[in-house]
């Protein structure tokens, strides 16, 4: 399916990517990660709106693989949660393996769900993520994931704090499909942080 057309929402949530990862290199260097390589994504044939840094970022906590942080600057804040898988599909040469939760005070956003595959994904394909017995498609953007509709995203964040598990399938542009598998002990800890910290009702 297509990537859609950058509309408020959508380049809202995808535009400080990078400033965000760069915040939470500060916050995990110790543990060697990668992120700080990872890019802003953003859908075909847009540009990308200037953004001021968020700052560092401050851990809130961590429950099991989920770790919540807060970046703050005179703009407003930024709170996301990261966790990782508890088992990665080897089957492609991969960077970081992540999952996010994102609110941006600055833009009004809340709830915005991503995937880092760490791999360029087949952007003509849908990523799927299946929580019980749902699946839901997300569109694919170089390495990472999206929901396509802020309706979607909070459906996917409640979805995610009431299963065990996240089931991640993703396609490569090149290889077979690959599958990752999110344990979702501590999630609802964590996004309970992240709200607090930037003041999102539930």
């Amino acid at each position: 399916m297509a990537n859609p057309a950058c509309d408020d929402y959508l380049c809202a949530m995808t535009k400080n990517r990078r400033l965000l990862l760069g915040a939470i290199c500060l916050v995990l260097v110790s543990v060697g990660t990668a992120l700080a390589a990872t890019k802003v994504k953003t859908p075909a044939g847009t540009t990308q709106a200037p953004v001021a840094d968020p700052g560092a970022a401050k851990p809130l906590g961590s429950d099991g693989a989920w770790t919540a942080y807060l970046a703050q600057n005179k703009a407003g804040k930024v709170c996301y949660l990261i966790g990782v898988p508890e088992k990665t599909d080897p089957a492609v040469k991969r960077r970081t393996v992540m999952a996010m939760v994102t609110h941006r005070t600055e833009d009004n956003v809340s709830n915005v769900v991503s995937f880092d595959a760490g791999y360029p994904l087949n952007e003509s394909t849908d990523v799927i993520v299946e929580l019980g017995p749902e699946k839901y498609p997300l569109f694919a953007k170089v390495d990472t994931a999206w929901a396509r509709t802020s309706d979607l995203d909070k459906t996917i964040v409640t979805a995610l704090a009431k299963e065990k598990q996240a089931i991640v399938k993703g396609t490569p542009k090149k290889g077979r499909a690959t599958t990752d598998v999110y344990s979702l002990a501590g999630f609802s800890k964590a996004l309970a942080l992240i709200d607090k910290a930037c003041d999102v009702k539930r």
